[in-house]
């Protein structure tokens, strides 16, 4: 079966009219399609992106870069972000490359089957032109035909019946008018058979040369549409297939990263992470009344002795659910500024901003004073343990005494570690520094070579800086690996020498300090105080939220202006009179107020004490 328009559709150019124009509207359509499915990817993408971006940590967090399942999260959110970089290069081929072509390539069809179609009326309108003059000719041949017919048969009929001269000259005159009818008839049908003629030859030419060639164009055209069509299908296809490969690289990397989780190397992290080193609390040893023995305490416990009527309840440590207080206690503290040699009025003597070396204060009087006083002074003692703890204590230690001994010992490490890097970078900048100066010397045009001494010498300040430190904290871990020794050692020595509930008072008393530490990493130096201490443990945690103010105990007169810098301390001029609410407890420090508001610790040197009598005998 042919397919060629021209000889088979030779009488629809109205209905190809319409189809064309149709097959243009369903290309603008899929063209808006692609666009539509573009913005629907880039939107798609910038979504994932924001989930990305949402869940993954705003900064390097220590913890999860620690643990498999967090690198897991991670390297997810990673690839998750690789695929939305995948589909914004697939929005970005459908609307440059599909959507962009397709616009295009539709303005240049609608110009083209504008110009084939008028081509096509222009055929139209002269064949039907043609067909009007051959229509125009035939009827006017027509009419002569019929008209010479007439005359001829009035002359006819005027000859029969002429008998006279007058009679004769009509039908003379009759007979000259229908020749010229005849004459006229016959030059009608010259021109209707050259009209005819003429007609014949443009319809021929119509239906056979034109109109085939016109509607041949018009039948390329719209197999270059559907061509073209097929085409941005296959492209858009095309398209998603290449960002295929790269969407499966990430899926397999997101079945890596699932696959690379390992519970049993997390939970040995978390050891790692907050193991502190400390033994486990040893027996507990029975207590004869009978005989009046004190009793003893475990090896890292302290029991909660009630008083009578109330039930006998263990505790591993009086300051378990205040850990952080005893750590503070435990931690090294910061001595008060020494008074000035020749005060001045009006002179300011500011707190040092960076304490001596850190050394550990024995906690044994502050538990014999908080625990020998009366009630109401040692309630007064707890709330000022808790307002005032952390601003009469200095900043963490250098060498990390505050830390467990497997925490401290991490810490050292991690940090010598890092300073070995840094000492690293170093040495390398000081060996560029000192290739670049031998280049200069031996060719003075491209540099100075003076001008790199200055950087060398701050180099070689920061190499000396690096090493001092790196010598110090390797001392320090070399301490810590020590007493981590000595303690496991001593820990097997103990657990061999003593079965569970015959270790003895007599031992407990012998041991070292090391072997007496609390849970929080302080230690006691006075076995008594701690006896004695553990008996008052369980009205500590009622007493401590006592919020009560305390009362002012006496006065007091600035010796020496001072101004608190670090954070608790109370500034004052010189002469100032101030209210006594805490005596220095031993440690250079002494609590005062100001206007019932105003409250804080100034150096125990720079102030002249008067305390009431009826507060000394209260105390």
């Amino acid at each position: 079966m042919s397919c060629n328009w021209g000889t088979e559709l030779w009488d629809q150019f109205d209905n190809l009219e319409k189809h064309t124009s149709w097959g243009i509207d369903f290309l603008e359509r899929y063209t808006k399609f692609v666009k539509e499915r573009a913005d629907i990817e880039l939107s798609y993408a910038k979504q994932i992106r924001s989930l990305s971006k949402k869940y993954h940590p705003k900064r390097s967090r220590e913890d999860e870069s620690r643990y498999t399942w967090c690198l897991s999260f991670a390297a997810t959110l990673q690839q998750l972000n690789e695929l939305a970089v995948q589909r914004e290069e697939l929005a970005e081929n459908l609307n440059s490359q599909i959507a962009c072509e397709l616009t295009r390539y539709t303005q240049e069809l609608k110009t083209e089957r504008k110009t084939h179609f008028q081509d096509g009326r222009r055929a139209q309108q002269h064949i039907e032109s043609s067909w009007k003059q051959l229509e125009s000719s035939k009827r006017r041949f027509e009419r002569d035909c019929k008209e010479a017919e007439r005359a001829q048969h009035v002359s006819d009929r005027i000859d029969l019946d002429s008998k006279t001269d007058g009679e004769k000259r009509c039908s003379l005159k009759a007979r000259q008018t229908a020749q010229q009818k005849q004459q006229a008839a016959e030059e009608s049908r010259k021109d209707y058979v050259t009209s005819l003629n003429q007609f014949n030859q443009d319809q021929h030419q119509h239906y056979h040369t034109l109109v085939p060639v016109i509607y041949q164009r018009i039948q390329d055209m719209e197999e270059r549409r559907i061509e073209r069509i097929g085409e941005a299908m296959r492209s858009s296809a095309e398209a998603e297939r290449k960002v295929l490969p790269v969407v499966r690289r990430c899926l397999d990397a997101m079945m890596d990263a699932a696959e690379s989780i390992q519970p049993r190397k997390d939970t040995r992290q978390v050891v790692e992470v907050y193991k502190s080193g400390f033994d486990p609390p040893g027996d507990v040893e029975f207590e004869d009344y009978s005989a009046t023995m004190r009793r003893s305490i475990s090896e890292s416990s302290y029991l909660d002795n009630r008083t009578e009527g109330r039930r006998h309840s263990r505790k591993l440590w009086p300051f378990l659910r205040k850990n952080k207080l005893l750590t503070l206690l435990s931690s090294p503290r910061q001595p008060p500024p020494p008074p000035p040699t020749s005060p001045s009025p009006g002179g300011v003597v500011n707190s040092p901003q960076s304490p001596p070396p850190a050394s550990r204060e024995p906690i044994a009087q502050r538990l014999n004073d908080l625990m020998t006083s009366g009630s109401r002074t040692r309630k007064q003692c707890l709330r000022s343990l808790k307002r005032g703890l952390s601003l009469k204590l200095g900043s963490s230690p250098a060498d990390c005494s505050h830390l467990p001994p497997e925490q401290r010992r991490k810490k050292l490490q991690s940090r010598i570690n890092s300073m070995n890097q840094e000492i690293q970078r170093e040495r390398e900048q000081r060996d560029a520094l000192l290739k670049m100066r031998e280049v200069y010397e031996r060719s003075p045009q491209m540099g100075d070579a003076s001008s790199l001494e200055p950087r060398l010498e701050e180099v070689k300040q920061n190499l000396m800086r690096l090493e001092e430190e790196l010598r110090r904290n390797q001392v320090w871990l070399s301490d810590a690996d020590s007493r981590l020794c000595d303690h496991s050692s001593s820990r097997q020595n103990n657990s061999t020498a003593t079965t569970p509930g015959s270790s003895s008072l007599k031992h407990l008393d012998n041991r070292s300090p090391a072997s007496r530490e609390s849970p929080d990493g302080s230690y006691t130096e006075d076995h008594s105080a701690e006896l004695h201490f553990k008996s008052r443990s369980s009205e500590f945690d009622d007493d401590f939220d006592d919020e009560e103010p305390l009362p002012s105990i006496g006065t007091c007169k600035s010796l020496y202006p001072f101004q608190g810098q670090n954070e608790g301390t109370l500034s004052m001029v010189e002469g100032e009179l101030l209210s006594v609410v805490e005596e220095d407890k031993g440690d250079g420090w002494t609590r005062v107020r100001r206007n019932l508001e105003e409250e804080g610790y100034v150096p125990t040197s720079y102030i002249k004490v008067f305390l009431d009598s009826s507060a000394k005998a209260f105390i």
